[in-house]
């Protein structure tokens, strides 16, 4: 029988197929990775031996679902010319790169326009997203828009602006949808009570359609409602608070969707299982972590930077 898919993002260090050791060393049923360096336009060949330890260790240790997430130098909006295309390049290389790993989904932000204005940036999105496209012909994986914060530049904040996306580029059912509970709480989406949870997630449904949505990315945010400043922090620690995180555990829509943290970590990751055992916790019997196993420190050194933890995304 499928687990629930919950996990967190782990580091690629040392090898794409370690993050499953070390998501599997914390009890994750769901993983995010980078498929390469987050933090460089190069990217490293990916040998077979490699994709197939990586796809066999999925496997072995039953991670239920597997997503990836871009690069911080993207930006898909950029009215560099130069910039926009070498960011179209990069995405299409690491959406072939999923292809190769069997990661349904990538996730990318939508850009920052740059002061060019909000219908500029939505449609240089979208004629991005046809472009990668046209790289990387229709497969096993797809692009997933994550909902932002809305800080500087930075489109998506509201779901309109992610619908309208969809709508103008040519392949829409090659598009998904990433929900950040950090970002949209930022961008002034309540998740604090069962009425502003309720209303969040039918304006949700209504503009996007829940079939849309592929992941979560489970994130409390240090910074109050709307305040536009994409800054992750731990689960009930932050101003979103324990409720909304009850309310999203247990929403039954949500069962089979991922949800990963990208939550503030030492390289022992006990974060991660600090944040697991919350989130187990709040579901109506349920147990501690998804598998109740111990930390095995050295299988979880060197945990990936998450993004919203203080890394810089491109196009503020």
């Amino acid at each position: 029988m499928p687990r629930r898919p919950l996990g967190a993002h782990m580091s690629i260090a040392g090898g794409i197929d370690l993050a499953v050791e070390r998501a599997a060393a914390v009890g994750c049923t769901a993983l995010q990775i980078f498929t390469k360096s987050s933090n460089q336009w190069a990217a490293r060949s990916l040998p077979e031996d490699e994709v197939e330890r990586f796809r066999q260790a999925v496997v072995r240790h039953r991670v239920e679902r597997v997503v990836a997430h871009d690069s911080y130098l993207i930006n898909l909006c950029s009215p560099d010319d130069a910039l926009w295309r070498k960011s179209i390049d990069a995405c299409a290389l690491e959406l072939a790169r999923c292809e190769r790993l069997g990661v349904p989904w990538l996730v990318t932000h939508p850009g920052g326009h740059m002061g060019r204005g909000e219908e500029y940036g939505i449609g240089r999105m979208a004629e991005a997203i046809d472009a990668i496209h046209e790289q990387v012909t229709a497969g096993s994986s797809s692009l997933a828009l994550e909902t932002t914060a809305g800080q500087g530049t930075v489109i998506g904040h509201r779901f309109e602006q992610i619908a309208a996306i969809i709508a103008r580029a040519a392949a829409p059912a090659r598009i998904g949808v990433c929900l950040d509970t950090c970002h949209v709480f930022a961008a002034g989406y309540d998740l604090r009570t069962p009425v502003a949870y309720a209303e969040t997630m039918a304006r949700f449904s209504d503009i996007l359609g829940w079939p849309r949505l592929v992941a979560v990315h489970v994130n409390d945010s240090k910074k109050d409602l709307g305040a536009r400043v994409d800054r992750h922090e731990h689960i009930g620690k932050g101003y979103l608070g324990l409720e909304a995180f009850r309310l999203l555990m247990n929403d039954e829509r949500l069962q089979a969707v991922p949800l990963v943290l990208e939550t503030p970590k030492d390289e022992t990751c006990r974060e991660d299982v600090m944040n697991l055992e919350t989130l187990m916790g709040l579901v109506d019997g349920g147990k501690a972590r998804p598998e109740g196993r111990p930390v095995r420190a050295d299988a979880a050194r060197r945990p990936g930077r998450p993004a919203g933890a203080g890394a810089r995304r491109a196009g503020r």
